[in-house]
């Protein structure tokens, strides 16, 4: 047996309106819209991975979902451009990570990270 994917689904009141959100600051595209239920792809595929853990990290709240991107500053501004601000960061973690969150408009929230050296 192997798994082929493993995919988080967050509670959404509106999932269309908040698919637009994740297209807007993340480039996210919406492969399936059902109305109750909008499927999301990232334009390249990666690894899937489930993390499990008791908080997130630096005594912060554990995220529901971390989204790893190439370039930290660019979600940032995108964050920004939608009239919203980081919940936490950006910071540069000790384990390696340049990252912040966000709590998207469903109130989800959202670890966006990249590794620096």
């Amino acid at each position: 047996m192997a798994v082929e994917r493993i995919v988080p689904n967050l509670r959404a009141p509106d999932p269309t309106a908040l698919a637009a959100f994740y297209a807007r600051v993340f480039g996210i595209e919406t492969k399936m819209d059902m109305g109750w239920i909008v499927f999301l792809e990232a334009a390249s595929s990666g690894p899937h991975k489930l993390q499990l853990a008791s908080e997130g990290g630096s005594g912060a709240d554990l995220p529901a979902i971390t989204i790893e991107v190439d370039n930290l500053d660019d979600a940032l501004a995108r964050l920004r451009e939608e009239g919203l601000e980081p919940t936490y960061g950006p910071v540069k973690e000790p384990w390696g990570i340049h990252r912040f969150f966000l709590t998207d408009p469903a109130g989800n929230l959202v670890n966006v990270a990249t590794h620096y050296k």
